[in-house]
């Protein structure tokens, strides 16, 4: 790991891949930053943890993808929002979250490592679901594009505390704390054309939300 050393609040930096694992666990959503003809790009793309890789996936005919599979130095954040530092004073309010970013390059995933960095991003994103379906037909496998970027430059950002209310705000009768998000409820809706009597399966019902 090459350490990034941050120029402000040193103290909400983390260099403990526990905590990079952590936010994979509980976010989702990543956005993959790099350059085309001097311009910056920006995509936003499910993420998934491999052990020292992390992968994404996306359309053979995507021109962004085909893009990052030719090594280009690339970024990828991500973020988990804990809920709301609710301070005295609009100022001081601000956001609990944990975030990472990760720089390098991607390489193309093939062959075993592709079926099995597949299998992994589906069970991030839905936990069972790949014993309840088919496997994927050729043509499929032969259409999606699989990519890694190695966890070896990263930094994570953990803003956790309470409010920093100035002194004069202390003795105000305003609320000051912590808003805390919780897990929130899934709603499981049949797509049209569902055969009656078809139970959701416990993938769907297992789902609590992902951020």
């Amino acid at each position: 790991m090459t350490r990034l050393e941050p120029t402000r609040s040193p103290e909400m930096m983390s260099h403990d891949r526990a905590d990079l694992d952590r936010i994979f666990n509980d976010a989702l959503v990543a956005h993959v930053g790099f350059v085309v003809g001097g311009s910056p790009v920006s995509m936003p793309t499910a993420a998934v943890l491999w052990g020292d890789r992390v992968v994404i996936h996306g359309s053979t005919g995507s021109r962004w993808m085909r893009t990052l599979a030719r090594g280009v130095p690339a970024s990828l954040s991500m973020a988990a929002v804990d809920g709301v530092v609710v301070a005295r004073s609009a100022f001081e309010s601000s956001v609990l979250y944990r975030s990472a970013v990760l720089f390098g390059s991607f390489t193309v995933l093939d062959g075993a490592d592709k079926s099995t960095a597949l299998r992994i991003l589906t069970e991030r994103i839905l936990p069972g679901r790949t014993t309840e379906v088919r496997e994927s037909s050729v043509k499929e496998h032969a259409a999606t594009l699989l990519l890694a970027m190695p966890v070896t430059r990263w930094a994570v950002r953990i803003s956790d505390d309470w409010p920093d209310d100035d002194e004069a705000d202390l003795g105000t009768e305003v609320w000051a704390g912590h808003a805390r998000f919780e897990p929130a409820a899934v709603r499981a809706v049949p797509a049209p054309g569902l055969a009656q009597g078809i139970p959701v399966p416990p993938s769907v019902a297992a789902i609590h939300g992902i951020g």
